[in-house]
């Protein structure tokens, strides 16, 4: 008989604690008890859902359809995701090479599991997203990382990816627009990519673009569209950033059709198929003229501007204006290793703690996201709150010894 009561496997007890939901957690838990706090730690559209969508999914239910659907998506939802890949991001994917899953988590993960092997190796450009370490993991593939800086744009060049190459590189994740920096790579930056990969007939990218459409840019570039990448080139999005719809839990793939069907499988055996519903109104969304989409970006342009223009009049602070999402990634780094109103500050977790209870100003400590010089402020919140929360961070740092 074992002596552990509690013999969780080595894969579940390797995986990283969920930092940005502990964090969230423990600002509600400060609310609960009548403190003020300002929570800019979870990654959502303070948005609702456009009402056109949710009238098509009403109208989707008054129809029936709340029947199971194929496991990688119905026919109509697909073609349609088809046609907006022509349409936007110039790739020539048929319906059979792409997957509706339940949120574009579930996306990575199916490809995850059906391409990596234990030992594998799998590039992360630093800062990432926190689940894609997780997800790495869950699939027993070793994550190797590349680091960038607010120098750099938090952007891991072409040359030192391929530097990072082994004979185990099997995958390489990259995010554009970023979570948590709101870099983008550029037209420029993803062709020497592309053209790394004709080296390296083994690698495989998955292009996590869930939040294109919150680009400042105006110029948003997908890798699968490079004609020399397009058949190792995972293209991953989904409907919950622009559409404002996290709760709809609806993502996609489009890849080479014997991938598509080995995800296709994965998912049978985990979930089966999306929502039957929200998938009719997921059609709606992408048949939409983008007018609901549009206002929220301006709104959210507005609101980065306000959040960079504080963040570089802060002495100590450095910032790399975002190009997209909706995060700041300050770098913070001049205000480690000191002492803040008897508080020993050394991490950006101690950095975040002492934010949340002394400031009731709730983060995400860079070190969640493999970087330990940031924190992530989310500006998907309203103009006011950020303008609090911006003066609270000022009283933090001018606490500083």
């Amino acid at each position: 008989m074992s002596d552990n009561p509690n013999p969780i496997s080595k894969r579940i007890a390797a995986l990283p604690e969920a930092t940005i939901i502990a964090m969230a957690q423990r600002a509600r838990d400060l609310a609960a008890q009548g403190h003020d706090v300002i929570n800019l730690t979870v990654g959502q559209p303070d948005f609702d859902t456009p009402t056109f969508i949710k009238e098509a999914a009403k109208q989707a239910l008054d129809e029936g359809k709340t029947k199971y659907t194929p496991v990688p998506g119905t026919p109509e939802l697909r073609q349609a995701i088809a046609e907006k890949f022509k349409t936007e991001n110039n790739i020539d994917y048929t319906a059979d090479e792409i997957v509706v899953s339940n949120g574009a988590k579930q996306s990575i993960l199916n490809v995850c599991l059906a391409l990596l092997n234990p030992g594998d190796e799998v590039l992360l450009t630093a800062p990432y997203w926190t689940s894609y370490l997780g997800l790495v993991l869950l699939a027993e593939a070793n994550p190797i990382v590349c680091h960038a800086g607010v120098e750099e744009n938090f952007k891991v060049p072409a040359s030192r990816l391929e530097a990072a190459l082994t004979n185990k590189t099997r995958l390489l994740i990259l995010n554009t627009p970023s979570n948590p920096t709101g870099a983008v790579y550029t037209h420029d930056e993803l062709a020497a990519i592309a053209d790394m990969m004709t080296r390296h007939e083994q690698l495989y990218v998955v292009c996590d673009e869930i939040y294109e459409y919150i680009n400042f840019t105006g110029q948003h570039a997908s890798l699968a569209s490079f004609a020399q990448a397009r058949a190792r080139t995972i293209t991953v999005n989904g409907f919950s950033k622009a559409f404002a719809m996290t709760g709809w839990r609806l993502g996609y793939m489009g890849s080479a059709p014997w991938l598509a069907q080995a995800c296709a499988k994965i998912q049978a055996n985990v979930t089966s198929g999306a929502s039957s519903f929200a998938q009719a109104a997921a059609i709606t969304a992408l048949k939409s003229d983008r007018a609901a989409v549009a206002e929220m970006i301006r709104e959210y342009h507005a609101r980065r501007d306000l959040v960079v223009k504080q963040l570089s009049a802060m002495p100590g602070v450095k910032i790399s204006p975002p190009d997209g999402s909706f995060y700041a990634f300050p770098d913070i780094s001049h205000f480690l290793g000191r002492i803040a109103k008897g508080h020993a500050i050394n991490t950006t977790a101690d950095f975040c703690k002492f934010l949340l209870e002394e400031f009731y100003l709730s983060t995400v400590p860079g070190s969640a996201f493999g970087d330990d010089k940031s924190i992530r402020l989310s500006f998907a919140a309203s103009e006011q709150e950020l303008t609090q929360a911006l003066e609270r961070l000022g009283q933090a740092l001018a606490s500083f010894s």
